[in-house]
């Protein structure tokens, strides 16, 4: 256990972080499977929006590694692509 009141404050803060941070990570995992597997081109198309808009956002922030999300974004794309 931490001695310091820093390295206390620290574990507190590192708890809060790995919660949020597990959440935005589910939620990106989420959107790429609802592009993958929307059968609707109109519908497909919204989704991929919003999965490439939020997977972006969480590259800079290096949640994710920026490219792994160029793949995901990628594989998405070329999945409404071929939706008709």
């Amino acid at each position: 256990m931490p001695q310091h009141k820093s390295s206390i404050k620290r574990v507190r803060q590192d708890k809060k972080k790995r919660i949020a941070n597990r959440a935005k990570r589910s939620k990106v995992r989420t959107l790429y499977k609802k592009v993958l597997n929307s059968t609707d081109k109109a519908e497909a198309e919204k989704a991929l929006t919003e999965a490439v808009s939020y997977m972006d956002r969480m590259a800079v922030k290096r949640l994710i590694h920026p490219k792994n999300v160029a793949n995901k974004k990628s594989n998405m794309t070329r999945h409404v692509n071929k939706l008709s």
